[in-house]
């Protein structure tokens, strides 16, 4: 019982003191700043463009590099810049969403780099509207069979 008293005082002990020690940043770290995080699509039609940007800076003292980016499902594409992006330059993260789906929609798209903030979260939004489809063949209105004998 002794032993594991003791076992658990010196957990504890490691524990805070852990707890203790303060990470210092670096003051260096690239710090990409997005010059917005939702872009609302509006309203658009059904298979029309769904291809948007997300434009960003490298705010930091080093370069910034976008490691990975990530759509909160299939219908929701990023590409991410595939070279750093040097301090003081721009970036772009371009999202493409499946516009054949209609309804209202609110997606994400994770952002991972070396910056300070490690991970940042974009939001894109809209609705798609159904278009009627193009109708092909004549309209009967006077309710008579088309089909000739």
């Amino acid at each position: 019982m002794k032993k594991l008293l003791f076992t658990l005082g010196l957990f504890a002990i490691g524990t805070w003191a852990m707890a203790q020690t303060t990470e210092v940043a670096n003051p260096n770290a690239p710090k990409i700043k997005f010059k917005e995080t939702v872009l609302d699509y509006g309203t658009i039609e059904k298979g029309s463009n769904g291809v948007r940007t997300f434009e960003f800076t490298n705010e930091g003292n080093e370069p910034l590099i976008v490691t990975k980016t990530k759509g909160s499902c299939g219908c929701t594409v990023p590409t991410r810049p595939t070279e750093p992006i040097a301090p003081g330059d721009k970036g772009v993260i371009k999202v493409k969403y499946d516009t054949n789906r209609p309804g209202p929609f609110t997606k994400t798209v994770t952002v991972s780099s070396n910056s300070d903030t490690p991970t940042v979260v974009l939001k894109i939004k809209g609705v798609v509207k159904n278009v009627a489809p193009v109708k092909t063949s004549p309209e009967n209105t006077s309710g008579a069979s088309l089909i000739q004998n």
